[in-house]
């Protein structure tokens, strides 16, 4: 057993609760939403598109303003933007032979802030 299984408590008896079962799992949501959802999360755990959507939030800008901004090439803000697009979480518009990128709803942000109220948590 390792330090980590002895941190976990447990029950000291077997006893299935059938009535709080039942109301959990007419609530689940279905495995392709869970799967989803999980893949939603996983856009968020790259540090990159983190700093990307902080930057957003303050302004639509184009992709060089975005590389000057984080530090980085075009190419590779391109790229974390693609995953962001596909994502939902961006959206762009082109003007005269610029695109700029914005946030493609509130929700991104909401997201965001719920993540910072929970790790600044004491």
């Amino acid at each position: 057993m390792n330090k980590n299984e002895k941190d976990i408590e447990c029950c000291d008896l077997v006893e299935v609760h059938e009535a709080l079962l039942k109301i959990v799992n007419e609530k689940m949501p279905q495995e392709e939403e869970l799967y989803n959802l999980a893949e939603l999360f996983k856009v968020f755990g790259d540090s990159t598109r983190i700093r990307i959507l902080f930057v957003l939030f303050e302004a639509e800008v184009c992709v060089c303003d975005l590389a000057q901004a984080l530090n980085m090439t075009q190419s590779a803000i391109s790229h974390q933007l693609r995953i962001l697009k596909q994502n939902k979480l961006v959206k762009n518009r082109r003007e005269g032979k610029s695109i700029f990128y914005s946030l493609a709803d509130d929700h991104v942000r909401t997201i965001i802030a719920q993540g910072l109220d929970h790790i600044e948590e004491d």
